[in-house]
């Protein structure tokens, strides 16, 4: 039986046209992204930041090995070293620029103004320069912030319900090497008033600073610390709990990963939280969205993260209603 050619021509254009999309859609499958990744700490610190970051890539379609390759940068806690290791990246020609903080950002930035740059976590990327607002960064950054006014009043209400007799406190930060530091300072003082305490500042600009910062609150008698986000701090987490517990010092701490080392307490952002919501902001910049135009995100998840082990070696007895709050309760 002959087909009109009426039949014909549709059908065979039909044809075409689906072979056209099967092979558009091999391509793009066969497209390998690449990205990033630069951390001002270690590969052992890294790593719990990483892994929920590559989750949630993973549950966009992305993942390492089939289309998607990840170049990784570690400054080893020396944030002099930022911008050499990412201007190897940016020799690799990456798609992307992936970073642990927003100092991570500064190093990232200084080595392009047009690779985008999308930060897991930052402190305030406005103040360090990094975006031109919250809502509209404007530039080749966005990504995630930790900033929160609400932090730093939280910490110290969470700290005299454990310690009710505490009046002393002590305030572990970088200073003015932080742009954010002196805003949460503050804050903190504010705080301090409401609760009827005396803030101590306890200055440290690196892990070479720690040893003698909490000697000096031990001589000072003072009853507890907590100690502010800073990402030249950070990456010491064991030897600040070694210190605190030391000198018998009940500390709070910004992230969970310093109570997971055997520190009292943290509460902060919650940093794994913020690194595998980035993976949205990767694969909006891939699909052709352009940094300026995506909002850097505030935080929403807060981990409150007590360490019982801990709080009986220090003889604290932890408030029953403050451990029914908590996130998690380490044994």
């Amino acid at each position: 039986m002959r087909v009109p050619h009426s039949v014909f021509v549709p059908a065979i254009l039909a044809l075409a046209f689906a072979y056209a999309a099967v092979a558009a859609e091999g391509q793009r499958a066969a497209r390998i992204y690449h990205l990033g990744y630069l951390g001002i700490g270690t590969a052992s610190e890294g790593s719990p930041i990483l892994d929920p970051f590559r989750q949630g890539l993973r549950e966009l379609g992305y993942v390492q090995g089939q289309n998607l390759e990840l170049e990784i940068r570690y400054a080893d806690g020396k944030p002099e070293q930022l911008p050499a290791l990412a201007a190897e990246l940016v020799r690799l020609k990456v798609d992307i620029i992936v970073t642990s903080s927003g100092v991570a950002a500064l190093g990232a930035k200084k080595a392009t103004q047009t690779i985008p740059i999308v930060m897991l976590n930052s402190s305030d990327a406005v103040r360090q320069g990094l975006v031109a607002s919250l809502a509209r960064p404007g530039g080749n950054v966005t990504g995630l912030t930790n900033i929160s006014p609400e932090t730093s009043p939280k910490r110290l209400q969470i700290l005299t319900e454990m310690l009710p007799r505490v009046a002393r406190v002590g305030i572990l930060w970088c200073g003015a090497l932080n742009p954010t530091s002196e805003q949460e300072w503050a804050e903190t003082q504010e705080a301090a008033k409401v609760l009827g305490l005396q803030l101590s500042s306890l200055e440290a600009r690196g892990r070479e600073d720690l040893s003698v910062t909490f000697a000096s609150a031990a001589k000072q008698r003072l009853q507890a610390v907590v100690m502010f986000d800073c990402s030249r701090l950070n990456t010491s987490a064991d030897q600040i709990v070694e210190l605190s517990l030391k000198h018998g010092l009940p500390t709070m701490y910004p992230y969970r990963r310093f109570t997971e080392a055997g520190g009292l307490m943290s509460y902060g952002v919650s940093n794994l939280s913020n690194a595998r919501r980035a993976a949205s902001y990767v694969d909006k910049i891939l699909k052709g969205a352009k940094p300026s135009d995506l909002p850097v995100e505030q935080p929403t998840k807060f981990d409150c993260v007590i360490n019982l082990k801990t709080a009986k070696s220090l003889g604290l007895a932890i408030p029953q209603a403050l451990l029914l709050r908590a996130d998690e309760v380490i044994q």
